[in-house]
């Protein structure tokens, strides 16, 4: 199956139009289920079918359907995040470091064809294109919680399927304790990886058991449709009780390794960025709180801020993985 993205422009919603009258209906149903004891099935399938209500537009990314995802923490009832808010709003520093340079730069990008090697302490190395990686699971509907450590957060409805389907077709050996992601760094058509604000290419990785974890993501799509370009197309990862800068994008690499790997945000700034990331009100960046943070979609900056959740709300299905260890000292 070969994945075509459209370069022309989209007539997006407005967000005004973030919860139009057939989702507060929706929603107002679902009230009626919880009522009556019966809703607990519901809320999952509702809560994708709201998430697709939200955007209506003329021109669309190839579709890529999921189906509802049977993961524990996968679906929220929040309200989603408007389609255009989540393609405008980015951090993508190949693409520039003004939020809005990703989707005005981000067209330079190739996404066809592209493949991922996965690599290192594995018993089943190899190379594997975009459609390869498709075929190997179903993919799931998912609205997972962003949010990025500079104060402002999204509620995103993603596609693709937990990260472990992959991680256990390859067959880590037991010396491997982490995976490592690496992101494309083609200055061709990624024009900001010849400035110096990181250390190219981008690289992020996460402890062998985060990688597990049924919340892990690879991710494919947004909003029923493929990755557009400034949101990490073709393929990228999403770890939802972390900040958004550990979900590497368009990744070109997956390695196994015993050694924590050397991220592109903790070498360059140690001391403000550390390996973990985790979502944690208690740990201030040194510049800035992270007590509270800002929805985008919700009135811009003079929005009323929101607190900050343990683990980006997440604590109950990720809590665990982090058990007598000092959040302070291991940020």
């Amino acid at each position: 199956m070969l994945i075509k993205t459209a370069s022309d422009g989209f007539n997006h919603s407005a967000s005004s139009d973030i919860t139009p009258q057939r989702v507060y209906a929706g929603r107002r149903d679902l009230m009626k289920l919880m009522a009556t004891g019966v809703a607990g099935a519901a809320m999952a399938s509702m809560a994708a079918r709201n998430a697709r209500a939200q955007v209506t537009r003329a021109g669309k990314l190839a579709a890529l359907p999921g189906v509802k995802s049977g993961v524990a923490g996968a679906l929220t009832m929040e309200p989603v995040t408007a389609y255009k808010d989540i393609t405008s709003y980015n951090n993508f520093y190949e693409f520039g470091t003004d939020k809005a340079d990703p989707a005005e730069n981000a067209h330079t990008l190739k996404t066809s064809p592209w493949s991922v090697d996965v690599e290192g302490l594995i018993k089943k190395p190899a190379r594997y294109t975009l459609e390869d990686l498709l075929k190997l699971s179903p993919q799931e509907d998912r609205i997972y919680r962003l949010r990025c450590v500079e104060g402002w957060s999204m509620v995103i409805p993603w596609v693709g399927y937990s990260l472990s389907e992959l991680i256990r077709r390859v067959e880590p050996l037991g010396s491997a304790k982490y995976v490592e992601f690496v992101t494309q760094a083609d200055p061709k058509t990624m024009p900001f990886v010849t400035s110096h604000v990181l250390d190219w290419p981008y690289v992020e990785g996460l402890r062998m058991d985060e990688a597990l974890h049924p919340l892990a993501l690879l991710t494919f799509g947004l909003y029923g449709e493929v990755l557009p370009n400034q949101d990490g197309a073709p393929v990228r990862i999403v770890v939802p009780w972390k900040y958004g800068f550990k979900s590497g994008k368009s990744l070109v690499k997956i390695r196994f390794t015993d050694r924590q790997p050397a991220t592109a945000w903790n070498k360059a700034a140690a001391n403000e960025y550390g390996f973990y990331s985790n979502v944690n009100p208690n740990v201030d960046h040194p510049r800035w709180s992270q007590a509270t943070e800002r929805r985008i979609g919700e009135g811009g900056l003079f929005a009323k801020r929101r607190k900050t959740l343990m683990f980006n709300g997440y604590e109950a299905q990720v809590g665990q993985l982090y058990a007598g260890m000092d959040l302070k000292k291991y940020f």
